[in-house]
């Protein structure tokens, strides 16, 4: 069962929603969206320090600030089951719904190493430039010392 299923379930229902700030609002949930975001109705507003109590006909909460939320108990019985996933190939293989997704053998070069100074990055080390790229004498050695020949000159 997923979270917003259950909200979902539980719309034109009485729930308490406490925020990350210790506020709690008790109403009808009026509507929700796919980052939890409600609409409440009929709200009674407790404020942090637990004394004072505030009525609001209606109310959004945005979902980013909702610490938990209470919903009544026969709403679970009503949420329906998700659909199971049908994978188009026949595949016994547990992972064939990741089949087909992405670009090749994952991320970076493709052989084991990071990011970083190395065969054509520049660098220090003979003759790692770019290729015949540059300008001037040491056209295409890139910003290290090149080879041998050009010791002391960068």
């Amino acid at each position: 069962m997923l979270p917003l299923s259950l909200l979902q379930a539980a719309i034109n229902r009485q729930i308490i929603v406490e925020l990350k700030n210790g506020e709690t609002y008790d109403g009808i949930l009026v509507s929700c969206d796919g980052w939890m975001n409600i609409n409440v109705k009929n709200v009674k507003c407790g404020l942090p320090d637990g004394k004072r109590w505030v009525l609001i006909p209606e109310c959004y909460i945005r979902g980013n600030t909702i610490k938990y939320i209470q919903l009544e108990k026969d709403v679970i019985d009503s949420v329906p089951e998700p659909a199971p996933i049908q994978s188009n190939n026949n595949n016994n293989n547990n992972n064939s719904h990741y089949e087909g997704r992405g670009r090749g053998e994952g991320r970076g070069r493709g052989d084991g190493r990071g990011r970083g100074r190395g065969e054509g990055r520049g660098g220090r080390g003979g003759d790692r430039g770019r290729g015949d790229r540059g300008r001037g004498n040491n056209r295409g050695r890139g910003r290290g010392r090149g080879d041998n020949n050009n010791r002391g000159r960068n």
